[in-house]
């Protein structure tokens, strides 16, 4: 009897103790990303801050008109008083310039840039949409679309494709462009910048030179006439 009781002691004291149960699984569940809004990138066109690599300078002295509509406004909906400035240009950009237009839309002041030219001014910029007729015998545009029109800032922005047939080589061409524009209170341009391709002014060593020697000489060779 001792023996067994001995026995069964011994056999209690190697027994392994009762598991703990296991903790729970726990699973992570990463939260969802956040949704981007169209209408937030618009702001960010209208408002200059970074649109395909364009740098635009906030303290450029175009008077910011304000009101109780600018924060509700469409951006995508062309502004009456944009209107007559896009239908302008499109003469333009089809090789019709007149004085009329440049009396009636563009500062004589204002700014004209793209790869090739760096225009300020009414001789400089006028002579480049002139010798757009003389070297071009026709364009053609294919496309035009707004992608901001807005109050404050007073700017304009679109997209446009376009045809151009060379007057001597024969051959045609496709420009596809992003054109900013920028406006005073009297919805007269003071600065175009045309992105070929939606794409920064070039600014390797030595671009910007000659790009103002570009808007320079042209003048020289092409015959504008002067506003009444």
């Amino acid at each position: 009897m001792s023996k067994h009781r001995r026995t069964l002691s011994r056999g209690s004291a190697t027994s392994n103790p009762p598991r703990s149960p296991s903790p729970p699984t726990l699973t992570y569940h990463h939260p969802p990303l956040l949704p981007i809004h169209t209408s937030a990138l618009v702001e960010s066109v209208a408002g200059g801050a970074h649109y395909s690599g364009a740098k635009f300078d906030n303290q450029s002295p175009l008077k910011r008109r304000r009101s109780s509509q600018d924060y509700g406004e469409n951006h995508r909906q062309l502004k009456p008083e944009h209107r007559r400035v896009l239908n302008d240009l499109r003469e333009l950009y089809e090789c019709r310039p007149t004085v009329d237009i440049f009396e009636r839309t563009w500062s004589p002041d204002a700014v004209f840039e793209d790869p090739i030219s760096l225009c300020r001014g009414y001789n400089e910029y006028t002579a480049h949409w002139f010798a757009m007729s003389k070297i071009y015998s026709e364009s053609k545009i294919l496309s035009m679309r707004v992608m901001s029109s807005t109050h404050s800032p007073n700017r304009l922005v679109f997209s446009l494709s376009r045809q151009y047939s060379y007057r001597f080589l024969k051959r045609k061409k496709i420009i596809d462009s992003i054109i900013i524009v920028d406006l005073d209170d009297n919805d007269k341009i003071i600065k175009l910048v045309n992105q070929w391709s939606g794409k920064d002014l070039p600014n390797w060593r030595g671009a910007h030179l000659l790009r103002v020697i570009n808007a320079r000489v042209v003048p020289c060779l092409i015959r504008t006439p002067k506003p009444s």
